[in-house]
């Protein structure tokens, strides 16, 4: 249901006055929320801008999955993806690069950047508006997962979350290449499967290291196969197993910290074959030793009956946790991040940015965009923003698939894209 807000002509939730005055304040339009059934869109009509809310009551009943399988085609001559008025879209990055995946600001303001296939960590330097590009490290196992260690100005590693380990590398402000070895600190990460992205992040203090492992199938076959699968794991920064952080979730490929509240964020590839609209992606804080429900379970209250996996006794439908918000089924939710900058306007700051890589079995597309997903002193309604969208043809051919976001030093966002393999650049140029 949709709310008119008689004084600013804003669109909103009947959620509470606080959050009401959040969404205008966040130029929440007479055109934005949509809810319902209707909710659900394909992915050649995306317009930015466009605010939506998927609930649980939206969810339709299992169906049939229905493949739709399209390799990227060439970008058409001129073509840019769409952001909201005041904001301008440039092409960054384009030489140089293969297929960007996961995208982190060095302290410095260097963007390191992982090309999975290539086996490789690549560093860009801004020089007065034009990047370089160095190799910082080769050699590895489809990496995936950045960061930096300690926190703050100074930090003395890099961690790299490759598909079966973590390792890092010595580091200090400026290095364009590794300066020494990679030293193993976790050596098994049950690796590849059908998901083989391996982010990482620290918690707010430096005491805790999040690993996200997805799980190895769809709904699972057997228990050795899923081993410390489909969970975020916690590790001590030196690489010491401390627990499974948060469990049931299929596939958490991007991970992020809430610089404001410390809160563990993730997005999650949902489970398949359930039809065009199921299973949603989502993203979702990640509340310590939550249970999420894959295999057994999916969004709350909703079993899935293929599952063979034998259940603990404690995974009932009961504990499953709803996550914060639902997003396209089958939109391939990837690398995330909060915006920390200033140069957008100042309603922007706190918010989550997040890659949507695209669909490959639905019979209309889903993802092949960014969405923004306002938060509320940390908290979400379950509203998103389709934010940066236009990269199909008119037709619906896919021409580029975004995957990381990271906001540089000078409050831009810059978005990895593998498969145009570029990296775009979204900066506010319109009145604040």
């Amino acid at each position: 249901m949709k709310y008119l807000l008689p004084a600013t002509g804003a669109v909103c939730l009947a959620l509470g006055a606080g959050w009401i005055i959040k969404a205008a304040a966040n130029g929440i339009d007479p055109q934005s929320v949509i809810t319902g059934p209707g909710a659900f869109t394909n992915a050649k009509d995306l317009k930015p801008g466009t605010f939506r809310k998927i609930t649980v009551a939206d969810l339709p009943q299992p169906t049939q999955g229905t493949p739709n399988f399209s390799r990227p085609v060439p970008r058409p001559e001129g073509a840019l993806p769409k952001a909201p008025a005041g904001f301008t879209v440039s092409l960054y990055a384009h030489n140089g690069l293969s297929a960007p995946r996961q995208i982190r600001r060095a302290p410095n303001g260097d963007l390191f950047v992982a090309e999975e296939q290539a086996g490789e960590i690549k560093v860009i330097r801004d020089q007065n508006g034009f990047p370089v590009i160095s190799i910082y490290a080769a050699g590895l196992n489809h990496p995936f997962g950045i960061n930096f260690y300690p926190a703050g100005d100074n930090p003395q590693w890099v961690y790299v979350g490759n598909t079966g380990s973590v390792v890092r590398f010595p580091y200090k402000n400026g290095d364009l290449q590794a300066t020494g070895p990679a030293k193993t600190l976790i050596s098994d990460i049950p690796p590849m499967g059908n998901h083989q992205t391996r982010d990482l992040v620290f918690s707010k203090d430096g005491t805790r290291m999040f690993v996200a492992v997805g799980s190895a199938d769809n709904v699972s076959n057997t228990r050795q196969s899923e081993e410390h699968r489909a969970n975020i794991l916690e590790y001590t920064p030196e690489g010491k197993f401390v627990e499974i952080y948060a469990s049931g979730i299929r596939n958490p490929v991007g991970l992020g910290i809430d610089p404001a509240t410390g809160e563990l964020w993730c997005s999650v590839n949902e489970r398949d074959d359930l039809g065009d609209n199921l299973v949603p992606d989502y993203i979702t804080s990640v509340k310590e030793h939550g249970f999420y429900g894959w295999p057994w379970f999916y969004i709350g209250r909703h079993e899935d009956k293929r599952a063979r996996l034998p259940r603990p006794a404690d995974k009932t439908i009961d504990s499953v946790i709803v996550p914060d918000v639902l997003l396209q089924p089958h939109n391939a939710s990837l690398g995330l991040t909060f915006y920390d900058g200033s140069q957008f306007p100042p309603e922007y700051r706190g918010d989550i940015f997040a890659g949507e890589h695209g669909s490959w079995n639905r019979k209309v597309k889903s993802g092949h965009e960014v969405v923004r997903v306002p938060l509320d002193k940390g908290k979400s309604n379950g509203v998103y923003e389709d934010f940066l969208t236009g990269f199909l043809t008119p037709d619906g051919e896919p021409w580029g698939r975004p995957v990381g976001v990271a906001v540089g030093k000078d409050g831009s966002l810059y978005v990895t894209d593998d498969g145009s393999a570029a990296i775009w650049k979204v900066t506010f140029t319109g009145k604040k």
